[in-house]
């Protein structure tokens, strides 16, 4: 556990530095947009649109941390579920796992308690409420059975997308756009979180654990399934590197001098040695 610390210590930080920047901007544009004192939030009467300019906000964040050379020597997980999932298909070893998960914590603890400075009582008015998931008024099993869909979808389509060479390209993009429909159309009914870091952390500067067990549970058991329901779908096939986005260099998942492709070389490797 120490060694692997002392070599991957930058991939925690990229980690913890992608949820506090999520945790961050998630909570200044919900101030721009729901405060009522925020001067878009009184141009902008439709609740519906404020949302979608908000998944807009979000979504291009993520795409952006998935192309970019963090995100990509991380893998841009920035997520415990995300990072597990990969797990239980055997592309993350046990200790990068347990840090990548308590980077991943840390982060969106820092994150809340630096934007409960910045934000003074406006994080605290009910409009923000600390940005925290909260389940909606339809109750908590409609918010868990809501979490576990849009958590198991994205998982699946990124698992799918990432293990194609015609779709590999544009796997940020994709997850960027679910994540801003998911934020435009899903947020009444379970505050859409996906991520139970970035709703602990939130939770933690407020002291309020309403339906904290619902953002532990069901993203994790529904990204662990997706990632189930796809191997046993692709128990023949060579499966990608545990990144979002692959770029060159050495990977501390593949443990090599890794392409833009690995699935592609990886299967070209296997013909060849089938052929001597």
């Amino acid at each position: 556990m120490i060694d692997t610390l002392k070599r991957h210590w930058t991939e925690y930080l990229i980690e913890a530095g992608g949820l506090f920047g999520f945790l961050s901007i998630a909570s200044l544009l919900a101030a721009l947009l729901e405060h009522p004192s925020s001067p878009v939030h009184r141009a902008i009467a439709d609740v519906t649109l404020r949302h979608a300019l908000l998944g807009v906000g979000m979504g291009s964040y993520i795409a952006a941390l998935a192309y970019s050379p963090w995100g990509k020597q991380s893998g841009a997980h920035i997520n415990p579920a995300v990072t597990w999932a990969f797990f239980r298909l055997g592309k993350i070893k046990l200790p990068d796992a347990v840090f990548y998960t308590l980077a991943q914590f840390a982060g969106a603890l820092i994150a809340a308690e630096v934007m409960g400075l910045v934000l003074g009582d406006l994080y605290k008015h009910p409009s923000l409420n600390y940005n925290l998931t909260l389940p909606g008024a339809d109750g908590m099993m409609v918010a868990f059975v809501a979490e576990f869909l849009i958590s198991f979808l994205l998982m699946l389509v990124v698992l799918i997308a990432m293990n194609s060479e015609k779709l590999e390209p544009f796997v940020g993009a994709l997850i960027g756009l679910l994540i801003a429909s998911y934020l435009a159309f899903e947020i009444p009914y379970s505050g859409m979180s996906l991520n139970p870091a970035r709703t602990f952390g939130s939770a933690f500067l407020a002291r309020d654990w309403t339906g904290l067990w619902i953002y532990f549970t069901a993203p994790v058991l529904a990204m662990l399934l997706a990632a189930e329901v796809y191997r046993r779908f692709a128990k023949n096939q060579q499966l990608a590197c545990a990144k979002l986005q692959h770029g060159k260099g050495i990977c501390i998942f593949c443990d090599k001098e890794a392409p833009d492709f690995p699935v592609e070389e990886d299967k070209k490797e296997d013909k060849k040695s089938e052929e001597k």
